[in-house]
């Protein structure tokens, strides 16, 4: 079953992780939404910039630290996603209690990990 996955913190260098997450989702079957503050794309799907709107994100997979995400809280909350991946160094108590208040599944793992083994 495809899980449409918003990865916030998505960069175009195929060095960082956010990267490989969003190649490994593309490759497992899952529609991707690549959110980041740099332009460009992850193997031919644009990264987007900014706040948008969207419908029907069933997961967010987070790669900023604690200090960039309380500038998305709002926003992330406002999308209402079943669930939230804190990849190794996003986690947060503030936004896991957020996440609790709102009916969010919070989830301390790595994406990479997980669609490896096929617990995604």
């Amino acid at each position: 079953m495809s899980k449409k996955t918003m990865v916030i913190g998505a960069s175009p260098n195929p060095a960082r992780y956010s990267y490989k997450a969003v190649i490994e989702l593309k490759n497992n079957g899952h529609p991707i939404v690549p959110l980041g503050i740099k332009k460009g794309d992850i193997d031919g799907v644009e990264i987007e910039n900014g706040l948008p709107a969207h419908k029907n994100i069933d997961t967010i997979s987070l790669y900023i630290g604690p200090f960039v995400q309380n500038g998305y809280k709002d926003y992330i909350i406002n999308l209402k996603p079943r669930r939230i991946i804190f990849n190794p160094g996003t986690e947060n108590l503030e936004m896991f209690d957020l996440c609790e208040q709102n009916n969010i599944e919070a989830v301390e793992a790595c994406t990479l990990i997980m669609l490896a083994g096929n617990k995604y």
